[in-house]
């Protein structure tokens, strides 16, 4: 029995040594671009006090997670290009597995709770204050690590739990789950059932939220008098909008399309980074280019960077 299994062959992107270290180029300038847009999203948030409120304490956890998912396959993609390697320990696609699983479904559930903030500030504005206060917004950002925390052992757990008897080679560049469970030889959906039925009614009841947030939110703005107050509310809900519709349209399409379309390999290591590594570079660019407050003080930061 391959139980045993001490590595994992991953899908290379090519196997023309030129085009390998093209794709070492490329992921690495998304990588850069990824770490320096978060990287000063984190610490403008942390270093101006003004920002610190309950939009931009969630928009610094969304960048945290955006800078930890890339981190977790990105770089490793990387040293396989540069290297010419496919392999990836055991332990090593485990871990890999568990972040995936971690901080993707954490940025779900925090860009959830961000609907829910602009909601609350444009539905209920003078209620704000009392509803969103320091204590509440720790609160759901620790049950979203927490719950997350927990929901990524678990699915780990199971995944790895399994026999293996149909190889050690994944259809992708990096350890993804349902990749995985097509090496078994276990009753995978037996086994992964009761979880994917709890993780799909979470899911659509996130969905389900994010819609009746984002219509109850749009009633309110076009009731504001003021054109002024109008752009002000859409400046700060449409990069939000922007960030929620890339992030569940690319997901959709790569995890509930149906097991009986015949995708290519090159078709899934699209839609991998489309889903999983462009978000993260993009995103910051998006949150920055609409909201002035936030161009304001990393221009700041820079600037005081620059003096000393």
């Amino acid at each position: 029995m391959v139980n045993y299994l001490r590595e994992f062959l991953l899908l290379p992107f090519t196997d023309t040594r030129e085009l390998q270290l093209l794709h070492f180029g490329l992921f690495l300038g998304i990588y850069l671009a990824a770490f320096l847009g978060n990287g000063l999203i984190l610490t403008t948030i942390a270093c101006d006090h003004r920002l610190h409120t309950p939009m931009y304490f969630f928009l610094l956890n969304l960048a945290l997670t955006d800078l930890c998912s890339i981190s977790t396959t990105v770089p490793k993609a990387m040293a396989n290009s540069l290297w010419d390697k496919t392999t990836i320990s055991y332990a090593d696609c485990a871990t890999q597995a568990f972040l995936l699983v971690f901080f993707f479904s954490a940025e779900f559930y925090i860009l959830t709770i961000m609907a829910y903030d602009r909601y609350i500030a444009i539905c209920k504005p003078l209620h704000y204050g009392t509803i969103m206060d320091s204590r509440t917004c720790v609160n759901m950002a620790a049950a979203v690590w927490g719950s997350t925390f927990l929901y990524a052992v678990l699915h780990t757990a199971n995944t790895f739990s399994l026999s293996f008897c149909q190889g050690n080679a994944l259809d992708q560049f990096f350890c993804e789950i349902p990749q995985i469970l097509k090496l078994s030889c276990s009753d995978t959906y037996l086994r992964e059932g009761g979880l994917l039925v709890v993780s799909a009614v979470l899911a659509f009841g996130c969905f389900v939220f994010l819609v009746l947030s984002y219509v109850q939110i749009f009633r309110a703005v076009l009731r504001i008098a003021s054109e002024q107050d109008q752009h002000k509310a859409f400046s700060t809900c449409l990069p939000h909008l922007a960030v929620v519709s890339m992030f569940l349209s690319t997901a959709f399409f790569a995890f509930l399309k149906s097991p009986s379309m015949s995708c290519s390999q090159s078709l899934n290591l699209l839609l991998a980074v489309l889903y999983l590594v462009v978000p993260p570079a993009v995103n910051p660019l998006i949150y920055s280019m609409r909201n002035q407050e936030l161009k304001d003080a990393v221009w700041n930061l820079m600037t005081v960077f620059q003096k000393r």
